[in-house]
Order: structure tokens, then sequence, then C-alpha cells
């Protein structure tokens, strides 16, 4: 008898074809790459992150030739949000205090901006809460006006309503004038600790007024930032603004606002990762032609923002450094081929028992044949034609259960055996008695035998 049936020998070359056809497919993702066409948000005309945004698409082209970075225009940061919302966009520049993206995932942060009110020398202003009924100057820019709702957000943190504050904006070297004048009682400057608006404002004030001006410092800004989570709290160190004299002339705490490179969080872990090396690259390559580079820090995996997550593939990346392609996908292919592999497994055992019930009931099949042409030999004339009909309805049975449910092939051989053996067993019975010759009985199985076949199937096999 054959330890496999033909049935379980095509499912194991069907499993070791399949097995090769993996193997094929990740060879050619091992050395061909993936390719990968992703939308960027542009930045403002002119500023230093549009330049930034420029300088990355083509570094990321000309170092990964499989990916094609394309610039999505957008006027605003929160239309850059919303592109980001809206699946238009797959990596976004984003503002953490400007309607950030619900899906949004950080993957770089691409500057750290510093809130400060700055007030001339002499002031009588000495703390945000004494903005309230005073003027305040902010200068022009493509984001002046979400300035100015920054500015609501922190007056509502002191319960100053927003009219009881004057806005007027004007051009950075105009704001000197407008203190000196009594134009307005202090300037909100946004910008990084280094040159920048902040310094400029600075430098605007000291040069009107001949004198050094002050920063007004944000005890609450733990506070604030916990109650508004797209700002974070932030120390000014001394001189951070200008030098002779200091300004501030002391570490002041303020509160800040960050630009981050976002991604979807549903964005695959290897792509994301690759994104963040491809900015790490970037800020190396251009720090030189691009000062404002120097300012891209890595996300801080251990202290989240609660509103733009670490995606866990920059996360991974900056944790355990670069990693192949391979290295990369392999929790998919764990995530995706062990619930095959059970399901495999499974369907393995459920085909198994099916072939072996088809198998038993072959053999129980090829036994009631040799059952038939056993009792055929001592069998009278009446009783002769009674096992010819029921041998001929079963090999009709057996056919027929071959045709429709595809019984096992390898049987088959065995079963033509048995058949022929029956068919003879027949014919030399009627020939004796048509002879009237006496019978030699042989090792018959006999109608007991038949009996029990019908009730439990074959214990042993007749020779």
């Amino acid at each position: 008898m054959l330890l496999f049936g033909r049935g379980a020998q095509r499912l194991f070359a069907f499993v070791a074809v399949m097995m090769l056809v993996l193997g094929v497919i990740l060879s050619g993702f091992y050395f061909l790459s993936p390719r990968a066409s992703l939308r960027m948000t542009s930045g403002f005309p002119g500023t230093a992150a549009d330049k930034f945004v420029k300088a990355f698409v083509a570094g990321a082209a000309a170092r990964y030739r499989m990916v094609k970075v394309s610039l999505v225009p957008v006027q605003s940061y929160a239309e850059s949000s919303k592109a980001l919302e809206n699946g238009k966009a797959d990596i976004a520049i984003v503002r953490t205090d400007i309607a950030p993206p619900s899906n949004g995932a950080t993957v770089a942060i691409l500057r750290r901006d510093a809130v400060v009110l700055v007030v001339g020398p002499g002031s009588r202003v000495k703390s945000p809460a004494d903005l309230i009924g005073k003027t305040i100057a902010i200068p022009q820019s493509p984001v002046q006006d979400d300035n100015s709702r920054l500015l609501d957000q922190l007056l509502a943190y002191f319960d100053i309503a927003p009219d009881k504050v004057k806005r007027v904006f004007l051009p950075v070297a105009e704001t000197g004038a407008a203190i000196q004048r009594k134009h307005a009682a202090a300037v909100l400057a946004v910008g990084p600790i280094g040159p920048g608006e902040a310094v400029n404002v600075v430098t605007s004030i000291a040069k009107a007024t001949r004198g050094t001006p002050k920063i007004l410092e944000f005890d609450e800004a733990d506070a604030i930032a916990k109650r508004f989570p797209g700002f974070e709290s932030i120390d000014i160190p001394a001189g951070a603004f200008r030098g002779r004299p200091e300004v501030p002339d002391d570490t002041v705490t303020s509160v800040a606002v960050t630009y981050r490179i976002v991604v979807p969080q549903t964005m695959l872990d290897v792509i994301a990762g690759m994104i963040g090396k491809s900015i790490i690259d970037t800020k190396d390559k251009l720090m030189a032609s691009l000062p404002m580079v120097s300012q891209i820090e890595a996300p801080d995996t251990d202290n989240p923002s609660p509103i733009l997550p670490v995606h866990s593939g920059v996360a991974n990346y900056f944790n355990s450094g670069d990693q192949s392609f391979l290295d990369s996908l392999q929790q998919y292919f764990y995530v995706i081929g062990i619930p095959l592999s059970f399901l495999g497994s499974l369907g393995a055992v459920f085909f198994g028992q099916v072939q072996g019930r088809k198998m038993a009931n072959d053999q129980k099949q090829i036994y009631q044949l040799l059952v038939y042409a056993d009792a055929a030999r001592t069998a009278d004339a009446a009783e002769l034609d009674r096992l010819e009909a029921a041998f001929n309805a079963a090999v009709t049975d057996y056919v027929n259960r071959i045709a429709t449910k595809g019984g096992d092939p390898g049987q088959a051989p065995i079963s033509s055996l048995a058949i022929d053996h029956a068919r003879r067993a027949f014919d030399r019975r009627r020939m004796d008695l048509r002879e009237q010759k006496p019978t030699t009985p042989g090792p018959a199985v006999g109608q007991a035998g038949a009996d029990k076949m019908r009730g439990s199937g074959p214990e042993t096999t007749a020779q």
C-alpha cells in the first residue's frame, strides 16, 4: 500500500511551488527595492521652509531613484494640515499651534520658534497679564494672521478677551519706532533662538529707543503648554537675541511652537523611516548653503508631542539605526506569514483527513469486490446471478464516484485487478456449472465476511 496518495503528493508539490514563488518575490524586493510616489506640501514662497522643501525634494530624487516626491501647493499651514487629513498629501509641514492634522505623526522637527513679547526700556508692562487695553505690534509676514491667533490663545490663558488688545501689523524695521512713539506697548515676535524675527525686533527697538529692550517672562509656560498642546515650554538663554548688552539679561522662560514634518500614522514603518533618514541626510549636506537646516532635529521619542506623536517607523530608525529593506519588512512578513502558516496547517490536516476517508472507502470497495469473487466459487446458478448483479452495481458505483467525487487515482490499478479477478471468478463458475463439474472451494471469505464487510470495513486483506 502507498504511504501517501497522489492527492497528498499534489499538496506537497503545491506547497513547494508556493515557497519557490515566495522566494522569487522576496528576492525581487531585495534587488529592485520598492517604488514609491510621495506627495509633499510646499512651504510659502520665499520662506526658509519653502527653501528646505525644494532642497529635500531635489535631494530625495538624487539619492532614492525609486522614490518620486512631488509638491502639493498650499497657501497656509492650516491648508497643509488639511491636505494630510484628506489624503491629498503624504508628507506635510505643519505648525503645532495651527490646526494640527488628527491623523499626523511626526517624522522630524524642522524648526522650533520661541514666542516672545518684547517691550521697550522702562516699560510698565511687566507680564503678559498687563497687556489688557494695550496695543501690540505684530511684524508683517506670510504668517502674521496665524501669529495674531496665537496671541489670542495666550491672552485666553490670562482671561483677556481678544478685543481687549489692539493689534497693528508693521514691517519689522518699524516696530522699534512704534515702541519709541508709544504707538505700541509690546511687539510679538515668533522666531528661532538665533538669527530671525526675534533678533530683528530686538535690534529695531534697541536702535529706536537707544536702550535695552526687555523680554516678558511666561512663568506659567508649563501650564500654558498643558492647556494648549500646540505650545511647549522653552528656556531662552541670556544674550540669545543680543550680545551687548545682553537681551535677555538672564535666562527667561517662554513658550514655543514647532514646525514639524508629519506623515499619516498609517504609513508603513519602512517608508516613514526612509523619510526620516532622508531628512537627516539632507541636513548634513545643506547646512553650509542653507543655514536654517541646522535647526532640524530628530523628534524626542521619550517625550512625544500629545497631538503629533512620533511615527513608529521613525522611532525604530532613530533607536535602532539604519536597517536594510528586508529587515524593515520583516515585521510585516511575521504578521502575514504566521496566520497564513497556521491556516495552511489547518488546511493540510483537513485535506489529509478527507484523503484518508477517500482511501478507506476505496479500500473497502476493493475488499468487497474480492468478497464477491470468493463467494462466486461455490455459488449455485441463482446465487451466482445475484452475486453478479451486486458485483456489477458495485463496479458502476465505484466508477461513478471516481468520475464525480475524485477518488484516489493511486488506487485505480488495484481496483482494476480486483474487478478483473472477480469477473474471472464469475466466468469460471458459470463454466463449471455448465459442465456440472464439482467445485474445489478455496480459502473463502464467505458470506460471513461479506456481512462483516458491510458492517464495519476490512480488517485483513484477501489474498
